[in-house]
C-alpha cells in the first residue's frame, strides 16, 4: 500500500488537534457547570464566573467545531434536489453554492471584523473577558468557511462531485 500524501497526513493531524481543542472546550463547560452546582447547593454560595466561562467556552466550541471539526457529511442538509439530478447538475449546483458562500462570507468579513473590533468596549460581567476576544472566533470561523469553500470550488471546477471531496469515508466493515 502506498504511503499517504504528506498533505493528507498533515490534515489528519490538524483535525486531531482541532478535535482535542473542542474536547477541551467541552470539558471546560462541564467543569464550570459542576463547580456552579457544588458552590450553589453544597456551600449555598452561588458563583457567577462559571456562567461567563461556560458561555465563552460554548461560543468558541460551536464556532471552532463548525470551522475545523465538522466534516461535510456531519452537517445536516436538505439534499432532495441534488440527489434527484444527474452528476453534472450536482456539480453545477455545488459550484453555484460554493461561489455564493465564498462571496457572501467575504463580503461580510470587513463588517464582522469592524463589529468584533468595536466590541472591545464591552466585557463579560464576572471574568471581565473583553467581548472582542470572546467573539474573535467568529472571524476565524468565517475565514475557515471561505477557505473550505474555495477548496471545494477547486475540486468542483475539476469535475469532482461535492460528496467526494473529503475523500473516502470511514465506515465500519460489515
Amino acid at each position: 500500500m502506498p504511503a499517504p500524501h504528506p498533505l493528507r497526513t498533515l490534515a489528519r493531524r490538524a483535525h486531531k488537534v482541532a478535535e482535542a481543542v473542542a474536547a477541551l472546550l467541552l470539558a471546560v463547560i462541564f467543569v464550570g457547570f459542576l463547580i456552579q452546582i457544588v458552590f450553589r447547593y453544597a456551600f449555598n454560595f452561588p458563583v457567577g464566573w462559571t456562567s461567563d466561562l461556560s458561555v465563552a467556552a460554548w461560543l468558541w466550541l460551536v464556532l471552532w467545531g463548525a470551522a475545523f471539526v465538522l466534516k461535510d457529511e456531519d452537517e445536516i442538509r436538505i439534499d432532495m434536489l441534488t440527489q434527484a439530478v444527474g452528476r453534472r447538475t450536482r456539480i453545477g449546483l455545488g459550484i453555484v453554492a460554493a461561489v455564493a458562500i465564498v462571496v457572501l462570507f467575504a463580503m461580510s468579513l470587513p463588517a464582522a471584523y469592524d463589529y468584533v473590533s468595536f466590541m472591545k468596549v464591552e466585557s463579560s460581567s464576572y471574568l471581565k473577558i473583553r467581548f472582542d476576544w470572546m467573539y474573535s472566533i467568529y472571524i476565524v470561523f468565517a475565514v475557515a468557511v471561505i477557505a473550505r469553500y474555495v477548496w471545494k470550488l477547486a475540486f468542483l471546477l475539476r469535475g469532482r462531485e461535492p460528496a467526494s471531496i473529503d475523500g473516502p469515508q470511514d465506515s465500519p466493515t460489515p
